[in-house]
């Protein structure tokens, strides 16, 4: 088994749908420019609310991938 060497970068993801869209969202960009993404961790959620409602959701991830052999 090799060993894994990580690289841990923050996102915050966005959405007005849900906290788990916003998650979506942040990983999706971020595989588009980075590769080997294998886990993350929620650190923050916040949200905007608008009428007494939730409008807007926001999720700052931290996210680890493989650094290339």
């Amino acid at each position: 088994m090799t060993d894994h060497v990580y690289k841990i970068v923050e996102l915050v993801g966005s959405s007005p749908t849900s906290m788990e869209d916003a998650i979506q969202s942040a990983i999706a960009r971020a595989s588009s420019t980075v590769d080997n993404i294998r886990w993350f961790e929620v650190l923050e959620t916040r949200g905007h609310v608008e009428g007494g409602k939730v409008s807007h959701y926001q999720v700052t991830i931290k996210v680890g991938f493989t650094v290339k052999e």
